[in-house]
C-alpha cells in the first residue's frame, strides 16, 4: 500500500461532479437565455456574454493573484454570470455589468474561499450593490423589442411597478410568455418552468424550496386578496425560486431546512412587494434567509440516536 487515506465518516462516493452540476444549470438556464434574446434583441446577448466572461476572467486572475488552484473548469463562474445578467435590464451599460461581475465573484466568493465558501449568492448579492450604485440605470426597463429593434426605444414599466402605480397588469398570456418590460432573464415564465423542470428531472434541485417559496407567495397573495398567479408570474419570482434559491453553498442541505427557508424566502417578499417601497422583494428575500441559512440548518440537522437503557 503505497498511499494511505484516512478520514472520519460520512463516507459517500458520487460520479456527480461541480462541473457536471454546473452544465446541468447552464442547459437548464439556454431556455430563459433564449427567450431574452427573442423578447428584447441582441442586446441581450451582448449583456450576457459580457457577465459571463468577466465572471470567469475575474476567477482566474483572482485565483493566479492568490496562487489557488485554478477552477473556471467547474463552471460555477459560467452560472454566476448567467444567473447576474439574467437580473439586469437590457439596456444596462456595458462598464456597469462588468463592476457588477467584478463584485459577484471576487467581493462575494472569493473573498470568502471560493465556491461552496460565500455566505450569500454572488449574483443576488451583486445585484444588490448594482441596485445601489447604479439606481437609475437598473430600473430603467423597455418594452419588448424584438432581435432587430433597437432596446432603447420604447420605456416600459415591470408588470410589478405597474400595479403599484394602480396601472393593470399585463394579461396572464403575456405574463406566462415575458411579453412585458423587466430584467431580460426573468420576464418569461414559460422558458423558467421549462429549466426549471429539467433541474428536477436530472435531480439537480429538489422540490422542497421552490415549493415552499411558490407556495408561500401565493398562499398570502390569496390572504391578502392580491391576483394570486399574477404574483407567480411577475418579478423574478420563478427564477430565483428556481435557480436562486436553490443554491447549494448558500442555503440550507435538510430537506425541512430547505422548506423553511423557501417560506422565509415567500413571506419577505410578499412582505417587501405589498408594503414596503420597492414593488420586488425577491433578491432582499433571499440575502436576508442567506445569512439565516447556518441557524436553520443546525436547527434542522438531524440528531444521532444515542441509547440510554440498563445493559
Amino acid at each position: 500500500m503505497n498511499k494511505l487515506i484516512s478520514s472520519v465518516s460520512p463516507h459517500f462516493h458520487t460520479p456527480r461532479t461541480s462541473q457536471g452540476i454546473m452544465l446541468d444549470v447552464i442547459i437548464a438556464l439556454c431556455p430563459a437565455a433564449i427567450a431574452s434574446v427573442i423578447i428584447f434583441g441582441w442586446r441581450s446577448m451582448l449583456v450576457i456574454g459580457v457577465c459571463v466572461l468577466t465572471c470567469v476572467l475575474s476567477e482566474y486572475l483572482f485565483e493566479k493573484l492568490c496562487k489557488r488552484e485554478n477552477t473556471i473548469s467547474d463552471f460555477s463562474a459560467v452560472v454566476t454570470g448567467i444567473l447576474l445578467a439574467f437580473n439586469l435590464p437590457v439596456t444596462i451599460p456595458v462598464w456597469q455589468a462588468v463592476i457588477g461581475s467584478v463584485a459577484a465573484i471576487i467581493v462575494v466568493k472569493q473573498l470568502f474561499g471560493g465556491i461552496g465558501q460565500n455566505f450569500a449568492n454572488p449574483a443576488i448579492t451583486a445585484r444588490i450593490i448594482m441596485l445601489v450604485a447604479f439606481s437609475g440605470t437598473m430600473t430603467k426597463w423597455v418594452s419588448p423589442s424584438g432581435f432587430f429593434t433597437d432596446v432603447d426605444a420604447i420605456a416600459s414599466a415591470t408588470p410589478l411597478a405597474a400595479e403599484a402605480k394602480g396601472a393593470a397588469m399585463p394579461s396572464y398570456l403575456d405574463l406566462f410568455l415575458g411579453n412585458h418590460g423587466g430584467s431580460l432573464g426573468e420576464t418569461c415564465a414559460l422558458a423558467l418552468i421549462i429549466g426549471g423542470i429539467y433541474l428536477l428531472i436530472k435531480r439537480v434541485i429538489s422540490w422542497h424550496t421552490p415549493v415552499a417559496f411558490l407556495g408561500t407567495v401565493a398562499v398570502m397573495s390569496l390572504i391578502c386578496g392580491k391576483d394570486v398567479l399574477g404574483q407567480l408570474l411577475s418579478g423574478g419570482l420563478m427564477l430565483a425560486a428556481f435557480f436562486m434559491a436553490t443554491d447549494y453553498a448558500t442555503t440550507p442541505s435538510t430537506k425541512w431546512g430547505k422548506i423553511i427557508f423557501g417560506i422565509g424566502c415567500g413571506l419577505i417578499t410578499i412582505l417587501i412587494r405589498f408594503w414596503g417601497n420597492y414593488p420586488e422583494g425577491v433578491s432582499y428575500s433571499i440575502l436576508i434567509m442567506n445569512i439565516l441559512t447556518p441557524y436553520i440548518s443546525k436547527l434542522t440537522r438531524s440528531k444521532p440516536l444515542i441509547g440510554g437503557g440498563k445493559q
